[in-house]
């Protein structure tokens, strides 16, 4: 386990006040001021995948990351005035840019198409976030200050959406570098670098679990979630309702609609997580408590999204069985003289959900 010592040198120059302040305080004239500080850190060739280097202001810790880890640590880019921020991706693949800001908790694409400065703290941070894990050239990303512009419920949620995509996607390595302490439960980083005190500890920490409250609602409840959905505000006036609720803060919201021309069945037909709270799987877990009570109730139920985590968690989930894609979207239909608009133009999937075992289904 390697061991870092590197001094910081700070040029002391010489004027009145300057000299008043030395004559106040007894302090020695000296033309530079030199901190040295020291620490061990595990090698690169160790196993691990995330780590933290915490501490108050002034101990340290972002000479230490420049000096153990150089180049990884992200530079921050200017970002462009009037673009949006999913073309601050170039040469990544549409899809993958998706994957990766949602990963990080920028789940609302209507955030994708706007000007980063027009987006909200908590936002940009996700941004900036997304674009040092794209940007990564050797396997590790060190992000100084981090989670230091954003309210702690942003911060803790998204350090555990960084905890869970760098886990999930074993690429890159990852320092956060902050003066947080709040956030090392929800980060759960292999080792963490305590510079108030010099001590290296090891291991993840223990983060309590995630505990929803799911409720149906009335559709008043809509207007809190509706600018947040990539489709259109409306809800339809037969929609069932239910929110999530985490610390009796409303933070999730679904609805549940039957499908036209088939019946017995419904479809989910909005979805939505405040950004706040995305990138934890909380919109899938309210989704599939839905899908419960729908199932428990005789009806068999889907979902068709765009969205492209949706599409890769029922991909993967033995939960949903694929009912397959439409590239152009639906075609209108026309139920008992409506037209019903559908998906027409929108690549979309479909996914059933599977009855769960003893649960009735026509």
């Amino acid at each position: 386990m390697p061991l870092f010592t590197t001094t910081r040198s700070t040029p002391i120059h010489d004027s009145f006040k300057v000299e008043q302040v030395r004559g106040m305080f007894d302090l020695p004239r000296v033309p530079v001021e030199k901190l040295a500080f020291t620490a061990e850190l595990p090698d690169l060739s160790e196993d691990w995948t995330i780590g933290a280097i915490v501490g108050p202001s002034g101990s340290g810790k972002s000479t230490l990351a420049r000096a153990a880890y150089g180049a990884a640590v992200h530079q921050p880019a200017e970002w462009s005035a009037d673009q949006a921020v999913i073309d601050a991706f170039a040469g990544l693949p549409i899809k993958r840019v998706a994957r990766l800001l949602t990963a990080v908790g920028l789940g609302t694409p209507l955030a994708w198409l706007r000007p980063y400065h027009v987006l909200s703290g908590g936002e940009k941070f996700r941004c900036e976030l997304a674009r040092a894990l794209a940007n990564e050239q050797s396997g590790l990303v060190v992000l100084d200050e981090f989670t230091s512009v954003v309210d702690r419920t942003v911060a803790k949620c998204a350090s555990a959406a960084l905890a869970r995509l760098v886990r999930q996607w074993q690429r890159p390595r990852f320092v956060a570098v902050t003066c947080h302490y709040d956030i090392l439960e929800w980060l759960a980083p292999d080792w963490h670098l305590d510079m108030a005190t010099g001590r290296l500890a090891r291991g993840g920490l223990q983060r309590k679990p995630i505990r929803l409250e799911v409720r149906r609602c009335p559709q008043s409840v809509w207007p809190l979630f509706a600018r947040h959905h990539y489709l259109s505000g409306g809800l339809s006036r037969a929609a069932t309702c239910y929110i999530a609720l985490w610390d009796n803060r409303p933070v999730a919201f679904c609805a549940a609609l039957a499908a036209l021309g088939h019946r017995g069945r419904k479809r989910i037909s909005r979805l939505v997580t405040l950004p706040d709270y995305q990138g934890l799987g909380i919109g899938m877990r309210l989704a599939e408590r839905v899908c419960e009570d729908q199932t428990a109730r005789g009806f068999r139920i889907s979902i068709a999204t765009s969205h492209p985590a949706i599409i890769a968690y029922c991909r993967t989930s033995p939960k949903w069985r694929p009912l397959g894609i439409k590239r152009l979207g639906g075609t209108r239909q026309i139920v008992e003289g409506r037209n019903v608009s559908g998906s027409t133009g929108r690549g979309v999937a479909s996914f059933e959900w599977r009855c769960e075992q003893g649960a009735s289904a026509p």
